[in-house]
């Protein structure tokens, strides 16, 4: 018999060089795409370092002359101190923030615990209302809160928050509340707790994590929100952030770029620290609101 030809077989790298390898391809490749993501920024908040005639005349990053002059024109150089228009988008997002947070948690409460006469249709209809645009029922709004004297205040933009229009944080919180077993319902009235009781001590201190998503979520829509102040306020005492950078550009005239990126920049803080400290509990509310049944 003649011996069978010898077969060459590649060397393989163990798993553990090719797991090495594979990471290092992946974070590389995650690495070049949060470049990518983050260039804007970087080049935002360099251009509130530079000269207004260096933001569109050289490409790079790095200013010349590292200048912050434009922290301070833009703070304190308008009409009204950019402060103001910080403090005015704080109190329209705490109070949007408290408001969602109740309205909604009470609204999902009652069509994930409470049994009432066609609360199937309630809750379809409720989400029916996801598919409006916001547009739609623009003018019937402002009609209707012009007729209440609210036009030039902020309550067309901090009431509505009281009275669970966001349909997003209530079908959010539904979800939330029907992977909480029934047996504590049926425990705490058996104690004789009343449907109210049973939410304020039972459910919202066991929502936490949603609860604070819809918080977070409310807060950094609400601090972005252009549209609704543009359309309700028209005293520049009473602008928002938002509406106080468009204050920067002038079609007509000239525009302080630097001063407009500067604030822009300051803009970004609050919603920056509000996801850092507060992101375990956001991870964790859309987690198991979506897991949970």
């Amino acid at each position: 018999m003649t011996d069978a030809p010898l077969v060459h077989v590649p060397d393989i790298p163990p798993p553990l060089e090719r797991s090495r390898l594979a990471s290092f391809v992946i974070h590389a490749t995650l690495f070049l795409f949060s470049i990518v993501m983050l260039y804007p920024l970087l080049w935002m908040l360099s251009g509130s370092l530079k000269d207004q005639s260096e933001i569109f005349g050289q490409a790079t990053l790095l200013p010349s002359n590292v200048d912050f002059s434009a922290y301070v024109r833009g703070w304190f150089g308008g009409q009204v101190s950019f402060g103001s228009y910080f403090w005015n988008s704080l109190v329209i997002a705490v109070l949007s923030v408290i408001g969602n947070v109740l309205s909604c948690s009470l609204a999902a409460y009652a069509f994930a615990r409470l049994h009432f006469w066609g609360r199937n249709v309630w809750f379809a209809l409720m989400l029916g209302t996801l598919m409006l645009p916001y547009h739609v029922t623009l003018i019937p709004q402002y009609i209707l809160f012009l007729k209440l004297g609210w036009i030039n205040t902020i309550l067309p933009l901090v009431v509505p928050k009281f009275m669970a229009v966001d349909a997003f944080f209530i079908f959010l919180m539904v979800q939330f509340f029907r992977g909480i077993p029934r047996e504590l319902d049926e425990a705490a009235m058996m104690d004789g707790c009343s449907p109210w009781r049973i939410y304020w001590r039972i459910m919202l201190p066991l929502s936490l994590p949603v609860l604070a998503t819809a918080a977070i979520f409310s807060f950094i829509w609400t601090w972005d929100d252009f549209f609704g102040p543009l359309i309700y306020l028209s005293d520049i005492n009473s602008y928002t952030v938002q509406l106080g950078l468009r204050s920067f550009v002038d079609s007509t005239g000239s525009s302080d770029w630097s001063g407009l990126f500067a604030m822009s920049s300051l803009s970004l803080v609050p919603v920056f620290l509000i996801f850092l400290f507060f992101q375990r509990l956001l991870i964790d509310g859309i987690a198991t609101a979506g897991l949970k049944r």
